[in-house]
């Protein structure tokens, strides 16, 4: 199997795995309330997810002890995974029903939560491998 052929097979399972883990935060989640917690969890996990990711993928030493390269790592995790388990047209959808309901506080938080929460779980990522990689080296 070519390399081209192994980078659909990294996507294809990361994608499956995001599918599958989104689905199952959402019937966990949604129960009978208005407000699209399932969606917001899941873009705020994922967002969470490639921070970590980003940060090992980075610090390549340390995270490349599998023999995997780096760009195997961001095809399974970041476009894979993430990518199946956060979900831009999600959002745009819950808000649109929101919207529709006349729901315009709800719609503008949860676009509000979306977008600075996201940014703040993927920099915790990011702060949390850092603070871990030292304790990997003792």
């Amino acid at each position: 199997m070519g390399l081209v052929a192994y980078s659909y097979l990294f996507v294809a399972v990361g994608g499956a795995f995001g599918a599958m883990a989104r689905f199952g935060l959402n019937v966990l989640l949604q129960r009978d309330v208005e407000f699209p917690w399932g969606t917001l969890t899941a873009n705020l996990l994922g967002c969470l997810v490639i921070g970590v990711v980003a940060q090992l993928i980075s610090s390549t030493a340390w995270f490349n002890a599998s023999g995997l390269i780096p760009d195997q790592y961001r095809l399974l995790f970041a476009v894979g995974f993430c990518g199946s388990f956060t979900t831009l047209s999600s959002l745009v959808l819950e808000m649109n029903t929101m919207i529709q309901k006349n729901e315009i506080f709800y719609s503008f938080s949860y676009f509000v939560a979306t977008l600075l929460g996201g940014f703040a779980c993927f920099y915790i990522g990011i702060l949390c491998v850092r603070m871990l990689m030292p304790l990997q080296s003792s």
